[in-house]
């Protein structure tokens, strides 16, 4: 682990609860490959130590995780080192399957933005506390990229075609939307954040679902705008292939239509396709054989025009205005 990383990532137990705290604010906690390794680094280390939960949280208000650190894989590409990219997602997708498989609960306080690579820290942990600041999406479609961190293991297995239009649009959840997809699990006011890693210290003996629950302010469940559109949602996302989800969409012709339109409009139509294809087939596939599949499609994913143009428009340039190098669906992509 190189020092930045050290600093970066911010790891220790205290009276039986492990605490990893990301502490990169300037870049919104960004992942670095040095800080995966450092996280990782930290669990392994802990796996056979007696805790009661793991806390994984930010020293920053605005994000608990932005995604990873594409800027830097783009660079990496353009420089043709496959390899440090090949680093990156490897252990990023390593951790994720750690994670998910880890001998405590994971418990991820996310007060704020988290997106992306920040999704693939905290989804595949038992809990995922939301405070009323959290904002989650996975926006890759917008990058030229697709959806990862065993986003199509976790994505197809959300209600309905929640997970498909999620997925393909990069629709930002709310704390309500959060927990009514399942991707929260409890809520808690972001003034009570910073008291969870001590409660859970404080009560050893409690389920960790017992102690979130009594620091848990009044759910905003009932105000999520998902629910509201959720029969148009299973209606055009849940159609068998793109082309028909567009029809269905323009043939609704609501506001809620109209925006998912524009959303499939403004993405790579390189990476709606991959995304389709990749969640289409996620449903049946454990969250290993997921992660599997992702990683080797990032390997041609990241070489391709519409990731390097994609990355360029929305982190370097930040023009928000990408050229994509085909403007309709069809044709061929980097196989799911």
């Amino acid at each position: 682990m190189t020092d930045t990383a050290a600093d970066e990532v911010l790891a220790h137990v205290d009276r039986g609860v492990g605490r990893i705290l990301l502490n990169r604010p300037k870049a919104l906690n960004a992942l670095t490959t040095g800080m995966v390794a450092a996280i990782d680094s930290a669990l392994a280390a802990w796996e056979h130590t007696p805790l009661s939960a793991v806390v994984l949280a930010s020293t920053s208000p605005k994000a608990f995780c932005a995604g990873g650190d594409i800027r830097t894989i783009r660079e990496h590409s353009l420089a043709g080192d496959a390899e440090a990219s090949e680093r990156f997602f490897a252990s990023e997708y390593r951790l994720n399957a750690r994670i998910a498989e880890y001998p405590v609960p994971v418990v991820s306080l996310i007060d704020g933005v988290c997106m992306g690579g920040g999704l693939g820290l905290s989804v595949h942990g038992s809990f995922r506390v939301v405070t009323e600041r959290a904002v989650l999406a996975m926006p890759e479609t917008g990058i030229g990229f697709f959806p990862d961190i065993g986003a199509s293991h976790f994505l197809p297995r959300l209600p309905g075609a929640i997970g498909m239009y999620l997925g393909l649009t990069g629709h930002r959840l709310d704390a309500a939307d959060a927990l009514y997809t399942g991707l929260a699990t409890h809520f808690v006011p972001s003034d009570g954040i910073d008291a969870v890693a001590d409660a859970l210290a404080g009560s050893p003996g409690d389920p960790v679902d017992v102690v979130l629950n009594r620091l848990a302010g009044r759910s905003p469940v009932a105000e999520s705008g998902l629910a509201e559109v959720r029969g148009e949602v299973d209606r055009a996302f849940g159609a068998p292939t793109l082309g028909e989800i567009e029809k269905r969409l323009h043939h609704l012709d609501t506001p809620w239509a109209a925006a998912a339109l524009a959303a499939l409009e403004s993405a790579s139509p390189q990476s709606l396709e991959m995304t389709h294809a990749l969640l289409a087939r996620g449903r049946q596939r454990t969250l290993r054989e997921c992660l599997g599949a992702e990683l080797a499609l990032t390997r041609t994913t990241i070489r391709t025009p519409d990731f390097l143009e994609g990355v360029r428009a929305a982190l370097v340039d930040k023009d928000r205005s990408p050229t994509w190098a085909r403007a309709s669906h069809g044709g061929r992509t980097p196989s799911a």
